[in-house]
């Protein structure tokens, strides 16, 4: 059983930043890929980031430039930095993980007030 816990989230005004965390725990294996989705009430899950084993990653068009996904391979970490929040940023972001499942952390709520 794997459990991702992801913490960070809050309220923060347009042009701040924030950082959001995602430890790993349990029986953890090797995991391909890690990411950050978010999702709005009503809405589909929408990929944010997206970082690979070999440190490849993606991004969504909407926070290029302005969010950074990284990992801590030794502490099963992974991080989104976010900067130069604005309203359009407010969701729940989900944490994920691949290995031979896919596993999902319960979500931390971003709120940015303009």
């Amino acid at each position: 059983q794997v459990h991702l816990v992801e913490s960070g989230g809050g309220l923060v005004q347009a042009g701040g930043s924030l950082r959001l965390s995602c430890a790993a725990s349990g029986s953890i294996v090797s995991f391909n890929t890690r990411a950050w989705y978010r999702q709005a009430p009503g809405k589909q899950r929408e990929l944010v980031a997206r970082i690979a084993t070999d440190g490849s990653t993606i991004y969504a068009d909407s926070v290029k430039g302005r969010f950074t996904i990284s990992r801590d391979n030794a502490k099963n970490t992974v991080y989104l930095q976010m900067n130069s929040l604005n309203r359009e940023d407010t969701d729940g972001y989900y944490c994920n993980a691949v290995g031979n499942s896919v596993y999902w952390g319960q979500g931390t709520q971003v709120t940015v007030s303009s």
